[in-house]
């Protein structure tokens, strides 16, 4: 199943929440007034799509059915697929531009963090790439253990150190591995302590130092892992993380058991993060790479 098939069946429950709510209000309406943006605006807040970025989609919406002439509310649909792809701007990959280049990755516990590890891990060496993993969430024995199991599972090399290392330690033998074996990509897990900013600031700003002068030319992907299923909380997380990192990207996991997923238009709108990847399965391959149009398409096929 491509893209598309995956999204779409990942979506489902988010496609219900919003299509029934959208068909609903145009159903019962013969022409456009206001009474119209004001349902549909508290149709998207109740979808998790927020409410800045509800009244935003609502304002741009009048003025295209200005600029259009349109009469019909049945034609909102369609106007309204055009500006949330526009909202979610041009779809951005990974930027793996160098040898070694790293992808840092952060996110609370529970989120997926380690499981998105193992999983892009394994899809960049079957596109053969020469993969090592730095275990430098080194407060959780367990986060340690599971990417072990993670890296096993993909083939890939490993780098640990004990629990309670300095994470920028583990890092820098990170790096040191990956260039005594030739490798193209280097992931890094982080402890996600978001209670503790200050500590966390610190400790990713080690781990920035330590990248930055042992591959000063490095590619660096900074992805925020968050659960899509916390909703408007996850939004309050990139808010958040933002403030004591660089994110370059979100992969929002567990899309497909929530209707939430209106969650990915807010957090580009308001933060001007992209997503970069979704999660729509268990599987190693439900780990997608986010396509703004067939996210649209996915969401409003049955409108």
């Amino acid at each position: 199943m491509g893209f598309f098939g995956k999204i779409k069946e990942g979506l489902k429950k988010t496609r219900d929440s919003i299509a029934n709510g959208v068909n609903g209000i145009i159903n019962s309406f013969t022409k456009i007034d206001e009474e119209l943006f004001e349902q549909l605006e508290e149709t998207l807040v109740m979808s998790d799509i927020g409410v800045e970025t509800s009244v935003e989609i609502c304002e741009r919406l009048r003025k295209r059915i200005k600029e259009t002439g349109i009469t019909d509310p049945a034609e909102i649909k369609n106007l309204m697929k055009e500006i949330i792809v526009d909202m979610l701007g041009e779809d951005e990959g990974l930027r793996l531009e160098t040898k070694p280049s790293v992808i840092l990755v952060i996110g609370v516990n529970g989120v997926g963090k380690t499981t998105t590890i193992g999983k892009l891990s394994l899809q960049l060496k079957n596109s053969g790439k020469r993969v090592v993993l730095g275990a430098a969430d080194t407060f959780r024995a367990a986060a340690i253990d599971q990417l072990g199991i993670w890296a096993e599972r993909a083939g890939v090399t490993m780098v640990k150190s004990v629990e309670g290392t300095d994470p920028a330690s583990v890092v820098f033998d990170t790096i040191a591995s990956a260039k005594s074996k030739g490798a193209d990509v280097i992931i890094c897990d982080t402890a996600g302590r978001l209670h503790n900013k200050k500590n966390l600031m610190d400790e990713l700003a080690k781990i920035y130092r330590v990248i930055a002068r042992e591959l000063p030319d490095a590619s660096v992907e900074t992805l925020l892992v968050l659960d899509a299923a916390t909703g408007q909380n996850a939004v309050n997380q990139a808010r958040e993380f933002k403030n004591v990192a660089d994110i370059t990207g979100i992969v929002l996991t567990k899309l497909d058991g929530t209707a939430k997923g209106g969650i990915i238009i807010a957090i580009r709108n308001e933060l001007g993060i992209p997503v970069k990847f979704v999660g729509v399965g268990e599987g190693i391959d439900d780990l997608q790479p986010f396509s703004a149009a067939e996210f649209a398409d996915g969401i409003f096929e049955e409108l």
